[in-house]
């Protein structure tokens, strides 16, 4: 895999609701703090976006597709001005039509969307290299999504039989569209690993360690396949990634150890050589510097709270 779907893959990345909204008339709705990630896509209509924290509201046009990484409360209005309505109006609008919401009517503001939950562990590998509002609106960018709001349009509204699981994946289809879009315009100024696989030397060492996390990579390895010298890779990555390279790759190494440390029966001595490391003891010591607790004690600790979590109810609506 790639770097991105191998990290969207570690997060355990799923949609917990999917759906959309049909507002007709004025729009003004208030949605509170949420964990995970949302992303939205305005069928048809336009309003404003207002998240907390961000100095300006951002403009959505028929078309455009937004993301909303970190959590923040957020407003969706046709007039900032307007009073806005608590979100949980529309849950119970929800309640009666289904998997759409209608509101005063419908017919002018449509927009669809999930609200994807993330392995909370380490949700900041994604969302901290994200700013608030990620707004996908050029019209090439548009047209990448297009498919995927008809096909949830349609969905939504014929309501026929297994519409639920396709608008799920709909909406999965969705965000990693538009982060690969994000991806594409090569944001300026941004540092981590999702803004360094928007250059190309920066991607293929990365998609090098991805793909081969047990080998013995050196700083001169990882620098040929950037096609570049090892001093001017070293700067550069620690200038793109904010880590030097070998920390990167040791970080990489103990997510996925820790991944299946919880979701494997492996035993640490087996998870430790299929990482490239000779002794158990060697990789207990990176794990533990890197993780915060020992593989033992993480897996432990992991698992306890598997089984204590409970699943968010599917009646919680795409405004959830």
């Amino acid at each position: 895999m790639d770097p991105l779907s191998d990290v969207l893959s570690l997060l355990k990345l799923r949609s917990y609701v999917s759906g959309g909204f049909d507002v007709g008339g004025d729009l003004s709705i208030q949605f509170p703090r949420h964990d995970g990630i949302k992303c939205y896509a305005m069928v048809s209509g336009e309003c404003w976006l207002a998240v907390e924290g961000v100095a300006e509201p951002v403009h959505i046009k028929t078309g455009d597709c937004f993301l909303l990484p970190r959590g923040r409360p957020f407003r969706l209005a046709s007039d900032l001005n307007l009073v806005p309505t608590d979100f949980r109006v529309l849950l119970a609008a929800r309640a009666k039509d289904g998997d759409t919401a209608s509101w005063n009517g419908g017919g002018d503001c449509f927009i669809v969307g999930g609200h994807f939950a993330l392995d909370g562990k380490h949700a900041d590998i994604l969302l901290g290299a994200l700013p608030p509002i990620v707004h996908i609106r050029k019209e090439s960018d548009r047209a990448a999504l297009r498919w995927c709001l008809e096909r949830m349009r349609q969905e939504l509204h014929e309501r026929q039989p297994g519409e639920f699981l396709i608008a799920q994946h709909l909406a999965q289809m969705m965000l990693v569209q538009a982060l690969r879009l994000h991806l594409a315009e090569g944001v300026n100024g941004g540092v981590g690993w999702l803004f360094a696989l928007a250059d190309k030397q920066m991607s293929a060492a990365i998609t090098a360690m991805h793909d081969a996390p047990a080998q013995r990579w050196t700083l001169q390895a990882l620098a040929a396949r950037a096609g570049m010298s090892r001093s001017v890779f070293a700067e550069k990555f620690k200038e793109k990634v904010g880590t030097a390279p070998m920390e990167y790759l040791t970080r990489w190494r103990m997510l996925l150890a820790g991944d299946r440390l919880t979701n494997s029966a492996e035993p640490i001595s087996a998870i430790a050589r299929s990482l490239g490391y000779d002794s158990e003891s060697a990789f207990s010591t990176a794990f533990k510097r890197v993780m915060g607790r020992s593989p033992r004690q993480y897996g432990r600790v992991l698992s306890n709270g598997a089984r204590d979590a409970t699943h968010v109810n599917r009646s919680e609506a795409v405004a959830a």
